[in-house]
């Protein structure tokens, strides 16, 4: 375990195997990270769980209640509040924004300040082996496994597993393969009921797309 001297971690947390902390780190209130999980510094984190193998950049906020799972990259400048689930093999690019609060106030009527009781928390997901463009902001919404939210857009709706989603605001454009590629829809492998099975171009891997939802999007976007 490799800590800076100049961050603090209260005497709570459970921090793994060949952690790396880097400088002017405040990791607080039982906070859990995982084996080979590196911190680069100036992250604030408190009361949630990080993942081994994992890679945290400089100036990130990771609220109480946030779990992330392995092997995931969290890139500078990214917050994520309370209410998200991260899991396994996501990549979150720079300056991207959570949010789990859809009627924000400081105060009630009667002027006084709101408490933690009195507002309610929305929670999102984000499957496993996802990614994040840089400077999204995400509603409370679930994010499907090896879905593509592109950058810079603001993400209102919940987008299946292998989605691409981009636009203002952002809506599912296609699908994209595990290596990132776009999957052109044409490139049928093999169908049945519920599933169309498309071939990628450049790794031939062939991924399951949900029958009703590759038919609206057929209907309703082009590549």
């Amino acid at each position: 375990m490799n800590i800076h001297p100049s961050s603090i971690v209260c005497k709570e947390a459970i921090i793994g195997k060949d952690v790396f902390i880097g400088p002017f780190c405040n990791l607080q209130k039982n906070i859990i990270v995982g084996d080979n999980t590196k911190i680069f510094g100036s992250c604030n984190a408190y009361d949630c769980k990080i993942g081994s193998d994992c890679k945290i950049g400089t100036f990130v906020e990771i609220q109480n209640d946030v779990t992330i799972g392995n092997n995931c990259k969290i890139q500078s400048h990214t917050f994520i509040c309370e209410g998200v689930i991260i899991e396994s093999g996501v990549f979150i690019s720079h300056n991207v924004v959570f949010i789990n609060d859809m009627i924000p106030r400081a105060i009630n009527i009667d002027g006084k300040l709101k408490t933690k009781s009195e507002w309610k928390l929305l929670k999102t997901t984000v499957g496993r082996g996802a990614s994040i463009g840089s400077g999204a902001v995400v509603f409370p919404v679930k994010i499907g496994k090896w879905a593509l939210i592109g950058a810079g857009y603001v993400l209102t709706n919940n987008i299946p597993d292998f989605g691409l989603a981009y636009g203002s605001p952002a809506k599912l454009k296609g699908f994209v393969c595990k290596c990132g590629s776009i999957l052109e829809l044409d490139r049928i492998e093999k169908e049945d009921e519920q599933y169309t099975f498309l071939a990628c171009k450049d790794c031939r891997k062939v991924i399951p797309v949900e029958v009703t939802i590759l038919e609206n999007t057929r209907l309703r976007h082009a590549l």
